[in-house]
């Protein structure tokens, strides 16, 4: 069976916004996480967890996002059903992750796009 045309468009959004999680990472760790140490208390406390919650929720996504692309890419079963639990994440980025994340979970559940993987060897 033919490989469906925007399974490489979904890719590669997933692709992207693994990136800009690690951005978001990163610009954690370069200027969020040196400014906590200026805080006392209470406050320095409740910002290390919040920040490490981010940090947590950021890589998770970066996580689902990358491995669902990869399982995409390949025809994998495991990679369409990422792919549509990183689509329902992406409904809380309004706007666009909302529109997108719609798009995407409609696309990946088209019976031909299921039949598809279905049809694919794991």
């Amino acid at each position: 069976m033919k490989k469906p045309d925007m399974l490489i468009l979904i890719a590669m959004w997933e692709f992207i916004t693994a990136l800009l999680s690690f951005i978001g990472i990163s610009a954690i760790f370069l200027f969020a996480w040196s400014e906590v140490n200026n805080l006392y208390g209470i406050a320095h406390v409740g910002a290390i967890f919040g920040l490490i919650v981010a940090i947590l929720m950021l890589f998770l996504s970066a996580f689902i996002a990358l491995i669902g692309g990869i399982g995409l890419l390949g025809g994998k079963k495991w990679g369409r059903v990422l792919s549509i639990a990183y689509a329902a994440i992406s409904l809380i980025r309004i706007p666009f992750g909302t529109v997108i994340g719609i798009l995407v979970i409609i696309y990946l559940t088209k019976p031909d796009v299921r039949d598809y993987f279905e049809s694919a060897k794991e």
